[in-house]
């Protein structure tokens, strides 16, 4: 089966499911596996070239429709007639276990997908349990676009990770997906910790200044997180709750290791 992705987390679910081998082509974010990094890319996300997707003769593309605008990529694979499926577009963690499950059952895979999303379900029970221990969560503030200022809502498994972290989303009681807000009503809901995962830029390239001329962050912990394991609803959504865990609560939660992947 020769497979085309055409976005980051349907490239990680491929990896996962142990595919990697049958993927022919790459949006230009894709970047786990690492082999995906010597495969054809065809375009970014929001701007596929289907000349290149064509070309390469899939058998399947892998599209989906997270973010605004992909829509336009599902337009053409229909006008082209080439073979595809969507991904769900997951809100919630158990929803991001799904994705593996149809990604599997796409692929023929469906053994493997069970497998996987009986360990991804219970690391999350894991971490469900040591949260209990925590009386007080911590107040967390993630920021996911700087200018104008975005942060996750009620309805994003961001939220969930910090509950299950031993924390609060300080937006949690915004009923939606994503928040357009300002700088004012984030300190006026008092979060002790920042976390900051920049849509799509590397946490190498976050500047922190842009944050802290802002004002007010003196008691506020901060912390430049790697935005691929925090913002793709992908299993390593589960890399960053270890990470967050024992940033937060290093004396109940285990030592993060960076090489270490829950499902791998």
């Amino acid at each position: 089966m020769r497979i085309i992705s055409i976005c980051p987390s349907n490239t990680e679910l491929v990896g996962y499911l142990g595919l990697t081998s049958n993927l022919v082509g790459v949006d230009n974010y894709s970047d786990w596996p690492e082999v995906v990094n010597s495969l054809p890319r065809v375009g970014p996300d929001l701007e596929i070239d289907m000349d290149k997707v064509e070309q390469l003769q899939p058998d399947i593309v892998l599209a989906s429709l997270t973010v605004p605008g992909m829509e336009r990529n599902i337009e053409e694979l229909e006008k082209r007639k080439l073979p595809y499926v969507i991904v769900p577009n997951p809100k919630t963690l158990k929803e991001v276990g799904e994705s593996l499950l149809f990604v599997g059952e796409a692929t023929n895979t469906s053994d493997r997908a069970k497998e996987l999303v009986d360990k991804y379900n219970a690391f999350l029970e894991k971490y469900r349990g040591l949260s209990k221990q925590i009386s007080e969560p911590t107040k967390l503030y993630w920021e996911w676009w700087a200018k104008p200022i975005f942060t996750p809502g009620a309805e994003n498994w961001l939220t969930e990770i910090s509950t299950l972290a031993g924390g609060r989303n300080v937006f949690d009681d915004v009923p939606v997906s994503s928040v357009k807000t300002d700088w004012e009503d984030v300190k006026s809901r008092n979060p002790e910790v920042i976390c900051v995962v920049w849509v799509g830029v590397q946490k190498e390239k976050v500047n922190p200044k842009v944050i802290v001329k802002r004002g007010g962050t003196e008691q506020m912990e901060l912390h430049i997180l790697e935005e691929h394991l925090f913002c793709r609803p992908s299993p390593k959504l589960l890399i960053g709750l270890a990470k967050i865990a024992s940033i937060l609560h290093p004396t109940i939660f285990p030592k993060f290791d960076e090489n270490k992947d829950p499902l791998l």
